[in-house]
């Protein structure tokens, strides 16, 4: 009987073992979080150049209708005047002499903004007003990106969602896209304040040492720098790292270098500035401006813009007291601590001090909170609030700038 030839069943292809059966599934895009923006950041944002070029818009047509340039009150509304003369001209070339003998001059304007101005016409064909308002509208978008990212940090996407979008509804957020100094000062501090809160503190202070050359205001920044650092050294019992120590140095080095430029340029190095304040009415007289200005609102009256600029900073108390309960931290509370105290503490023109307020994002956190909690629980209720806000920040904004005639 013949033998059967054994076969290897090693040798015999086998199929293929079929793969477990599972939903094909589109390949997915690696999260936008991934890259370093956090997630929601871009709907927020849009939200926000939604209204304020909603805000653009009506300020442009309230102009045509009233039969002025269609862009004057964006480019050339009060102190954008000065700040494209000082682009154009430099410094000590313009004066004004007020009705009651008081010598202005343009040492009062800050120079970061005027020298961007100049940067951008010298490589760029454009004109002044131009480069001053494409700087804002940067500047504007690069603030809102910070005060989500901050919002996001300590409380999530909702509440910097809603941060942001109360930032773009605020009464005088119109300001934010003029060519005025409120954007480029904002983008500057939020910046600075995100770098104290991630213990990056020499981009702090070399941030807030920016801020201190914007506006008279900057040195708000080096202060909630400083304060921050101060607390950082105590908390680690005197071993901070240096970088800490080079944070809190640098933060105040623009504000004060502009200050003492200006008092050398005038003969006094450390009083010369105070004085070139003071011819425009500018400084700080513990609350008597305040008080003696709502008397007088209250017996007197007085148009639309003077009512409304109290009941904004008298709205900027409270959210600030609110602040305080909500246990932020510490450079943020401080920031807007120090604006509050120079709005309710300052002399000067109390139709501007709305403007003053307006960099101090923080103060919206109680508002962006509860408005999350809202949206949570009665999202109609949430969006009609928004809805009613937006629409007052938009007429409020055209009205400011284009028919009343109180500075901003």
């Amino acid at each position: 009987m013949p033998k059967v030839k054994r076969v290897s069943t090693s040798s015999v292809p086998r199929p293929e073992s079929a793969a477990p059966s599972r939903p094909l599934r589109p390949p997915t895009l690696p999260r936008i979080a991934r890259r370093g923006i956090p997630e929601g950041a871009l709907p927020a944002l849009a939200l926000f150049a939604a209204v304020r070029v909603a805000g653009i818009i009506l300020v442009i047509v309230t102009n045509a209708v009233r039969g002025h340039p269609l862009v004057k009150s964006l480019a050339h509304s009060w102190d954008s005047r000065w700040y494209l003369h000082i682009a154009a001209q430099g410094y000590g070339h313009k004066i004004w002499i007020t009705p009651q003998g008081a010598v202005q001059s343009d040492w009062a304007f800050f120079p970061l903004y005027p020298g961007l101005i100049r940067a951008l016409t010298t490589v760029l064909p454009f004109t002044p007003g131009q480069a001053a308002l494409l700087i804002s509208w940067i500047a504007a978008g690069v603030a809102a990106y910070g005060v989500y990212v901050i919002g996001h940090t300590l409380y999530g996407r909702g509440v910097a969602t809603a941060l942001v979008a109360l930032w773009a509804v605020m009464p005088h957020s119109v300001e934010l896209t003029i060519a005025y100094t409120e954007s480029l000062f904002a983008a500057l501090a939020v910046w600075s304040l995100y770098c104290v809160l991630k213990g990056r503190w020499v981009w702090a202070g070399a941030l807030a040492a920016l801020a201190g050359l914007s506006r008279p205001s900057g040195f708000a920044v080096a202060g909630a720098v400083c304060i921050a650092a101060a607390y950082e050294v105590v908390r680690q019992r005197g071993r901070a790292p240096a970088g800490v120590w080079a944070g809190a140095m640098l933060a105040p080095l623009g504000w004060l270098g502009y200050v003492l430029w200006v008092g050398s340029r005038t003969g006094d190095l450390l009083g010369g500035y105070f004085k070139v304040q003071s011819a425009w009415d500018s400084r700080f007289d513990f609350g008597v401006g305040s008080a003696r200005f709502t008397k007088a609102l209250l017996l007197h009256g007085g148009g639309a813009v003077y009512p409304a600029a109290l009941v904004i900073v008298a709205a900027g108390v409270l959210l600030f007291a609110l602040l305080c309960l909500e246990r932020a931290p510490l450079a943020l509370v401080v920031f807007a601590g120090i604006l509050v105290l120079l709005v309710v503490g300052g002399s000067g023109s109390f139709s501007s001090k709305p403007r003053f307020l307006l960099p101090a994002f923080p103060l919206l956190i109680p508002m962006a909170r509860a408005l999350t909690r809202t949206w949570r629980v009665r999202p109609a209720h949430a969006v009609v609030v928004y809805g009613g806000l937006t629409v007052m920040s938009l007429l409020f904004g055209a009205f400011v700038t284009v028919v009343a005639h109180s500075p901003l």
